[in-house]
């Protein structure tokens, strides 16, 4: 059966269950289930695979985003990632509206080693390319999301410029309004998108980004290699990746990043970048839970502006 298959049950069809998901979609009898978490289903397939099903669009805040295209959006960024034959990702093995069905990854821990070795096979991600700053995976919807906020992916070809009106603006307007931002400490962060062009660095290339690249999403598997999950991608500048690795840490994080400089080495003033992009992932984290990350949010600007 087609991965893309659309048959019945439907998606709203109460006896959907990720068991009943994972067999429509993958076309295999399923001989097991065990619940992860709210939103993802262990799945044992008849031949003795292990799938993961994850539940989409109007399953709930614990699924992934809620909006339509968000499973597609997430399929597609996984095969964008796996097409640069780098950092290992698990192979979709199907999707619909409210599904989507990937292999396991077995469980396990880095090495330094391992770390570094990820830290390279990150760089040749990230230079596999993208069409343009902001460009969605191929076949990926325009209106994507970041975790549960929505994130668009509209091309850009000038990254100071895309960054600020598609990255950092509408998050930071929609802190505003929800009270989360004062707007007198609003001005902060606009200062930092009207310098844009004189913080950003020398221009790069548009970068192949997973795009939510916290630790959560890296998994290890029982050799200690890296397995990228839950991407955010898109293309975009590869220190933002970088950076949010680092503002919720990595295990073994300076050997990841000794393996990426050995493979390709960053820009001169890369470390005084580091709020700059996180920047990004602070606000989305503002609009999501609060004012509890608005601080954070605030002192990254600072911290971009050398204040």
């Amino acid at each position: 059966m087609s991965p893309h298959a659309d048959a019945h049950p439907t998606d709203d069809s109460p006896d959907d269950s990720p068991g009943a998901a994972t067999a429509r979609l993958t076309g295999r009898p399923v001989t097991g289930t065990r619940p992860l978490s709210g939103a993802l289903t262990e799945v044992t397939l008849d031949d003795g695979r292990t799938a993961v099903a994850k539940r989409g669009a109007g399953a709930g805040s614990h699924g992934i985003g809620a909006h339509a295209d968000a499973v597609r959006a997430e399929a597609a960024g996984l095969r964008w990632l796996a097409g640069a034959a780098a950092v290992r990702v698990p192979r979709v093995l199907g999707e619909d509206r409210r599904w989507l069905v990937t292999e396991r990854v077995p469980d396990g821990a880095p090495t330094p080693g391992t770390a570094a070795r990820f830290g390279a096979d990150l760089a040749r991600l990230h230079a596999a390319g993208a069409a343009a700053f902001g460009a969605p995976p191929p076949g990926g919807p325009e209106a994507a999301c970041i975790g549960l906020a929505p994130m668009r992916n509209v091309p850009g070809d000038d990254w100071p410029r895309w960054y600020a009106e598609h990255r950092v603006l509408p998050y930071l307007r929609r802190a505003v309004d929800d009270g989360s931002v004062r707007p007198a400490e609003a001005s902060v962060i606009e200062r930092v998108c009207e310098e844009l062009p004189r913080l950003a660095g020398p221009a790069e290339p548009p970068a192949r980004l997973h795009g939510d690249l916290w630790n959560g999403n890296v998994l290890w598997d029982t050799g200690g290699n890296a397995w990228l999950i839950d991407p955010a991608a898109h293309g975009g500048h590869r220190e933002t990746d970088l950076a949010m690795l680092r503002l919720f840490g990595c295990p073994h994080l300076d050997r990841v990043l000794d393996g990426y400089e050995d493979t390709s080495p960053l820009a001169e003033g890369w470390r005084d970048r580091v709020g700059l992009h996180q920047l990004f992932p602070l606000l989305v984290h503002t609009v999501l839970f609060g004012r509890g990350y608005a601080g954070q949010a605030l002192a990254a600007a600072r911290s971009a502006l050398g204040a």
